[in-house]
C-alpha cells in the first residue's frame, strides 16, 4: 500500500467536506464522493463532464454493510458478494433510501461493489460511509490505472489523490444486474462470467445493451483520442501499412503471435498473451499510443474472454469497429 496513513486520514476529512477524491481500486483509479452528499455527488458528473442520466457505483467497505444502502437483497446477490467481495464485481439492487437520485441517474437502482485495494478500503474505513466514484477520467475515455492518469487528465478537478501504485486488474468491475430471479451480465469485467456461473449453478445472459444503465454502455466508451480500428489478427499488418502510406500517423496492438514480424507503423505496442495481463495494461498501451501523436490505432480483435477486452476495445472503437 503506498498511501500513508495520514493521507489516507486527509482524504477521508476532503470527503466529508464535500470535495472529491481519486483514490486506486483494484480495477481502476475512481473519482470519489461522499455518497450521501448530493451536491458532492453532482460535482463528479461536472469535472468528468459526464451526463447526469449515467448512474454510478457506490462503494462500500465490506458484504455485511450492503443492507444499509439496498432494498430487497436476494439470494442470489448475496451469494455472489460472499464469493467475489471485495472484488471486481458490481451488484445492481434496489435503491435504499440513503442513495440520492443524483448517484443513480435518476433510476431506482443502484450498482454496488466493495473493492479490493488496501488503499480503497482504508479510506472507506476511515471515512466511515459510501463513496460514489466512477472512473477517474473524463467522460468516454481512457480509464486511468495510475495516480499520474488522473492528475494528468483532471487537474484541479481534483481536491485529493491517494497513490496506491498501479491497478492490478486494469480493468473495470463486472457489472451484474441481480434484480430479478435470474442474474444477468450488464458489464463484463475483472469477474469472468465462468466464474460467477460456477458459484450460481446456472448460465448467465450477457446483454451489450440493458433497459438497466449501467456505467460503459455509452456507444463511444474507454476510447483514446487516436481513432481505434478493430481487424483480424491475420489483417492487422496490413491495415497498419496502409494507413500509414495514407498519412496517418498509425499506432498499433500487435497480436503476441506476429511479436517479430516487422511493422512499417509510427508506433508498435506487442500485447501480452495472457489475457490477464493484457486486461492490466490495457489502458496503459492506448495512453501510450495517444502520447506518441498517433491518430489511429490498429489493434486486432482478442477472442472473447471473460474479463471484457474485446467488450473494451469495441467500446474504443465506438461506430468505427472494423476497417
Amino acid at each position: 500500500m503506498t498511501a500513508q496513513t495520514s493521507d489516507i486520514e486527509k482524504a477521508a476529512v476532503v470527503l466529508r467536506a464535500g470535495g472529491l477524491v481519486a483514490f486506486p481500486t483494484e480495477t481502476v483509479y475512481g473519482l470519489g464522493a461522499n455518497a450521501e452528499d448530493p451536491a458532492a455527488v453532482s460535482r463528479i458528473f461536472q469535472v468528468k463532464g459526464r451526463p447526469p442520466s449515467h448512474p454510478l457505483i457506490v462503494h462500500l467497505g465490506g458484504a455485511e454493510l450492503l443492507d444499509d444502502w439496498v432494498e430487497d437483497v436476494p439470494a442470489t446477490a448475496r451469494l455472489l458478494a460472499e464469493h467475489f467481495w471485495p472484488g471486481p464485481l458490481t451488484l445492481v439492487l434496489r435503491r435504499g433510501h440513503r442513495v440520492p437520485l443524483e448517484a443513480t441517474g435518476g433510476l431506482q437502482t443502484v450498482a454496488v461493489r466493495v473493492p479490493d485495494h488496501p488503499v480503497a478500503l482504508a479510506l472507506l474505513a476511515a471515512f466511515g460511509g459510501g463513496v460514489t466514484a466512477p472512473s477517474a477520467n473524463r467522460f468516454g475515455q481512457v480509464s486511468p490505472t495510475t495516480a499520474h492518469h488522473v492528475r494528468a487528465e483532471l487537474g484541479d478537478g481534483v481536491d485529493f489523490v491517494l497513490d496506491g501504485g498501479p491497478c492490478q486488474v486494469g480493468v473495470e468491475s463486472t457489472i451484474v444486474d441481480a434484480t430479478g430471479e435470474i442474474p444477468s451480465i450488464l458489464r463484463p469485467g475483472g469477474v469472468t462470467r465462468e466464474d460467477l456461473e460456477a458459484v450460481l449453478g446456472c448460465p448467465l445472459t450477457v446483454h451489450s445493451t440493458s433497459p438497466v444503465r449501467v456505467p460503459g454502455q455509452h456507444p463511444s466508451h474507454y476510447a483514446p483520442r487516436a481513432r481505434v480500428v478493430l481487424v483480424e489478427p491475420e489483417k492487422v499488418i496490413a491495415e497498419a501499412e496502409r494507413a500509414q502510406e495514407l498519412g496517418h500517423q498509425v499506432g498499433v496492438l500487435l497480436p503476441p503471435s506476429l511479436a517479430d514480424a516487422p511493422v512499417k507503423a509510427h508506433a508498435v505496442v506487442t500485447v501480452p498473451g495472457s489475457p490477464a495481463a493484457y486486461a492490466r495494461g490495457l489502458y496503459g498501451f492506448l495512453r501510450e499510443l495517444d502520447q506518441q501523436r498517433c491518430d489511429l490505432i490498429v489493434a486486432s480483435l482478442p477472442v472473447e474472454e471473460g474479463l471484457g477486452i474485446a467488450n473494451r476495445l469495441r467500446r474504443a472503437a465506438g461506430p468505427r469497429l472494423t476497417a
